[in-house]
This record gives structure tokens, sequence and C-alpha cells, in this order.
């Protein structure tokens, strides 16, 4: 049955979304192989306009085709009257997602990788006990509407997680990383390896007094200061009116230094797409640009409430309808090295992760957590881990004046590209 045809018999305008994917995860627990599995997925989701209201249904596996279109018009009798249109055939860029290659790897050679990983965790501290995740994905979406589009997307991904955890008497050290690619090279290695220096420096310690102090943020434990700015620029934020820059578009609020992009455009990335999850085609766009608020994201709906165009930013999973969400986000680097920076800190504070992510007021900018794992800053050197610390204020502050960016950046998170961020004055809270 044509799914499509059948919708616009009741509706005006008309979307359907098919997905496959598989996943082959090996996972190791304690240094040890705990299993390995194969899952697949399959299913429908329906959007359809009806009476000019929205609505949605979705199911996996077997479809009960009439069941699943009853379920979409009872949902829009429900839905938010919206003036929103389903995009025409559009071509994106030209964007590489797939890697074939990926799918030859067999199980053995993850369990070998897996094996390598918990080896060099391990010997960077023998009494840590070391839980690796590896994961191979294939997605494969379909998009048509009764506008014309019709889309397909092929994306793979190899991803591998790494723990590290530590207990010696009422210390607990727990570190995490994490890798992510299109397909299996060696650099993954370069993630591990960064995550064996962090464990060799947590086994030293250091005082640190509270105070305000100069702090820099790795990139891992820089998204505690993006988390606020990216709620902000969110869409869905802007048409509720909870956003505090939805009237400041234009406005240089933050250090001219500060260029972020989000950037869907970039082959070799698994969240870059050449169109977005409603047909929408991608690009590359600043939203912060030398300190100016430039772009907010949108999906569809939400530029629908907001009276603009979608940016190409709605994302979606089977049972979850399009929201705004960023892709590849990209903080530009400065012109100073690391090394640069760290010398010019009599005592500070290296911020590698927090713990509690979002908390505080992140709608008003304000953040307050506990620090899981950071070290003290001495005459430009590292001198080892410090516990019991806390950091707190407010990105619209802070943000408005930084003492610099490096001229490093690495990939965390899957799809966050930053460089090492210094502030010049933090607060900086010990408990004990």
């Amino acid at each position: 049955m044509d799914l499509l045809a059948t919708l616009e018999q009741h509706a005006e305008q008309a979307e359907v979304f098919g997905i496959e994917s598989e996943s082959t995860q090996v996972s190791f627990e304690a240094g040890e192989i705990k299993s390995s599995q194969v899952r697949e997925t399959q299913g429908v989701a329906l959007r359809a306009l009806i009476e000019g209201r929205l609505g949605f249904s979705a199911a996996g596996g077997r479809l009960d085709v009439e069941e699943l279109v009853e379920n979409l018009v009872a949902s829009a009798h429900f839905g938010e009257p919206l003036d929103l249109h389903f995009p025409a055939a559009a071509a994106g860029p030209d964007v590489t997602t797939f890697d074939p290659r990926l799918a030859e790897v067999p199980i053995a050679r993850f369990v070998e990788i897996g094996r390598a990983v918990v080896a060099r965790l391990t010997k960077a501290d023998a009494d840590a006990k070391v839980d690796v995740d590896i994961n191979r994905t294939t997605a494969r979406t379909h998009l048509q509407n009764n506008a014309g589009a019709d889309i397909q997307h092929e994306v793979t991904g190899f991803h591998l997680s790494a723990s590290v955890e530590r207990v010696r008497g009422d210390d607990v050290l727990i570190v995490y990383d994490s890798f992510s690619d299109i397909g299996l090279s060696d650099d993954y290695e370069d993630m591990v390896e960064r995550l064996a220096d962090k464990v060799t420096r947590a086994g030293r310690s250091a005082p640190l007094d509270s105070g305000r102090m100069p702090v820099i943020f790795s990139p891992a434990g820089a998204p505690v200061l993006l988390l606020p700015l990216l709620m902000a620029l969110n869409g869905d934020a802007v048409q509720r009116g909870t956003s505090p820059l939805q009237d400041r578009l234009g406005d240089e609020l933050f250090d001219a230094r500060l260029t972020l992009w989000d950037d869907p455009t970039l082959s070799g990335r698994p969240a870059s797409a050449s169109n977005d999850d409603e047909g929408v085609p991608t690009r590359r766009k600043a939203l912060v640009q030398n300190g100016m608020v430039e772009t907010f994201l949108y999906d569809l709906k939400t530029a629908a409430l907001a009276g603009a165009e979608s940016t190409g930013n709605g994302s979606r999973s089977l049972f979850s309808p399009p929201s705004p969400s960023t892709t590849n986000l990209i903080l530009d680097p400065g012109d100073r090295s690391l090394d640069e920076m760290l010398a010019g800190i009599e005592r500070g504070l290296w911020v590698e992760s927090v713990l509690g992510l979002g908390q505080g007021n992140p709608i008003s900018g304000a953040f307050s957590n506990p620090v899981g794992l950071a070290y003290v800053i001495e005459k430009g050197e590292i001198v080892g881990r410090v516990k019991d610390v806390a950091i707190a204020g407010n990105i619209y502050e802070v943000l408005q004046e930084i003492g610099g960016l490096s001229q490093e950046s690495i990939w965390v998170r899957g799809r966050y590209h930053l460089p090492y961020i210094m502030l010049n004055e933090l607060n900086v809270v010990r408990s004990s």
C-alpha cells in the first residue's frame, strides 16, 4: 500500500518517514568482555496537517497501516493549529556520511580493539576498573511528502566509549571519554591516549583554596559553558518566550573572539547530512559570530510558531516528532597555544569534567556544578588532581571577556569540535 497516497485522502499535507537501522555492540565490564549483540529496528512515522492541525503517529516492526492512519487522524484532531508547509524537493550539499567498509569489519576485530583499550587504560592505573563499549551502527532513512520531497539518507557510525573507575577509601575517581566517526580507523587511539593521560595525572593530588581564579576548560569540560547558550539559541525556547536571547539577534553580547558554528555539511561526521530529518536542505551557519548573536536553530514547527524559516535543524527519532537540534558544533580556535595559555597562570584550575551538567538555572545562563575531574595549575604547570571543588558563574557574564582560546581543538562527544577555553576569573569553592 502507498502510505503517502493513503494519507493524502485524509490530509492537506502529508509526510512519511521510514527508518531501518542495525547496531552491533561489544561491551567490556571491569576489563572483561561482557556481551556482544546485534539489534535491528525498523519502523514508520507519519505526520499530516488535517484541517490545519498537525498530527503524528509511529509504529515499529510489522505495520498495521489502517491503525497507524487512524491514530494519526485522531492525533491531528487534538493537535495545535499551525501554518506549516512541508518542503518541496530540494537538494542539499553533497555530504559523505556512509562508509561501506565498516559493515565488513568482523565482531572479532571489535573485541580485539576493546581488549587493547582495556590494556592501555589498565597500564595507566592497575587498580582501576575499565569499562569499554564499542558500537557499529548503520541507518537508512526515507522521507517522502506530498510536496514532492523524496529523500534517502544513509549513515554509518563507529562509536567507542571508555570509562575508568578507581576507588581508594573515600576517594572515588571516575573518568570518561568517547570517540565517533563514520568508519573505522586508528583515530580513536588519540582519545584513548588522552584518557590515559587524565588517569595518570589524577594519580597525584594537590591542595587548592577557595576563591576567584583563572580556569581552563578542556574541550571535554567546555560544554558546561555552552549548554545554557545552546538552550537559548534553540528555536523551541525562542518561540515559547523563555530564551534570554529572543530579542537579541545582532547584539554583541560575548567576547569578540567567540565564533560558534553549527555545521551539518562536514563530510565524515555522523551528525552531518545533506537534508535534515524533515527534508530541508542543510547549511553551515554562525550561531555567534565575533561575539554577536547571529542565528537561532529552527525546525519546521518552531519556525512556523516563531514566524521564521527552518534552518535545516529538524532532528527526530522513530517515536519522537522532529525538534530543533544542533549537528556539528564548531567553536573557532584562538591564536595562542595551550602551553602559552598555561604559562600565564600563577595559580588556577583546569576542568576536565563536571557533575550534573545543566545544574543551576540554564535558562538564565547560570551554572553551578561540582567538578568531576579537575587539576591544580601552579606556575604554568599541572601539579595534581584536586577533589571536592565546585565552580559557579553565569555565561552571559563570564563569556563577555574571556582569557583566551587555544589553537588546538579536539572532537568531543562525537559532534563538538572545541578548543581549550580560559576564563580570567571564576568562582571556585573547595568544600573540604
